[in-house]
């Protein structure tokens, strides 16, 4: 059974003998892990061993760990770290093997960083699916962020407004940490007091965590203002400027490429196909595609050499502004 972790907390009433949580988001990914221990403690589940799946380690252990008897409680919590993602092919036997002949009074909670939908698909995943339950824990964006908070908000006592939400998102997103602690520092300055959007501003610091491939996301959207925002803040955060050249050429030269490849008569759905693009990404390469004209593509695509010269010393001029003007580029309707 596959659930997200808001489908998780009514789940739980009732504890499955195996948990897989998965994803890449940490606070989200470590609160559903600390739902289960507590769960699984409140079951009687007194006796706890953790296993790191590193180099070297012995997969024979979990079996060792599912058979061996406490000798001071009858229920045990098997905690498996895996940091990779993947267990391997001696791995894979081991989960098999476990999940086909589920051991009495054993828990076994597995966590792990984000896997593709081709690991998904694995013997040893739908074993897992099969025998209990897998979470899959994603970045908040959009709505969805701002149900997070709400919901959060609600549950510390606070009354903040839409408004108030909303700038909160704007200072934090993509990073729930950063929320969860900005929500508490409004608790403690304001208590059960409404908390206007203005006092939001004021209180919460701008925690958004920004990356290249948020910045190439907002681009190819035509989300211009966004984009100019994680701009600067990379600039801000030290990101080097061949790290945001390179991520955003390559996505210049990916639409040139599936552009010419439309234009020459080719399928357009087959085009992003053939050129790996999952689901999500996708839809917005194709969009950014069907709104953009080649010849600005290849302008953009010199401006980018513009920026590599000026970081290189070779031209003169402020990088940083050259890629400010390579995000205005993307705004062509």
């Amino acid at each position: 059974m596959r659930l997200n972790p808001e489908q998780f907390n009514t789940a739980l009433k009732q504890l499955a003998p195996v948990y897989f949580i998965t994803g890449d988001e940490p606070l989200q990914q470590g609160e559903v892990a600390d739902a289960i221990r507590l769960a699984a403690k409140k079951s009687g589940y007194t006796t706890r061993e953790v296993f790191s799946v590193e180099a070297g380690f012995e997969w024979g252990e979990l079996a060792l760990s599912a058979d061996s008897m406490s000798l001071f409680a009858d229920k045990k919590l098997i905690d498996l770290r895996m940091p990779s993602g993947k267990p391997g092919t001696e791995g894979s036997k081991a989960l098999i093997d476990y999940c086909q002949r589920l051991p009495e009074d054993n828990l076994l909670l597995i966590i792990a960083p984000k896997i593709t939908a081709a690991t998904l698909k694995s013997k040893w995943c739908q074993a897992l699916d099969q025998a209990g339950v897998i979470v899959q824990v994603w970045p908040l964006e959009g709505a969805a962020l701002i149900q997070w908070l709400q919901r959060r908000a609600q549950k510390r006592g606070l009354q903040i407004g839409v408004d108030g939400i909303k700038a909160l998102a704007s200072r934090i997103e993509g990073n729930l940490l950063a929320a969860s602690q900005e929500i508490e520092k409004l608790y403690i300055l304001y208590g059960n007091e409404s908390i206007s959007k203005q006092a939001v501003e004021n209180v919460v610091a701008d925690s958004s965590r920004f990356d290249v491939f948020k910045l190439t996301d907002c681009m190819l959207a035509g989300r211009i203002t966004r984009a100019i925002k994680v701009l600067n803040g990379l600039k801000a955060e030290g990101i080097a400027p061949p790290v945001i050249v390179w991520a955003v050429s390559r996505e210049i030269r990916l639409l040139i490429n599936i552009k010419i490849a439309v234009n020459q008569g080719q399928n357009k759905e087959m085009v992003l196909k053939n050129n790996r693009l999952w689901d999500k990404r996708k839809q917005i390469v194709s969009a950014a595609v069907s709104r953009m004209d080649i010849q600005v593509l290849q302008k953009a695509l010199l401006l980018c050499s513009k920026a590599d010269r000026q970081i290189k010393g070779r031209e003169q001029g402020d990088c940083w502004e050259t890629l400010l003007s390579l995000c205005m580029f993307f705004s062509v309707k």
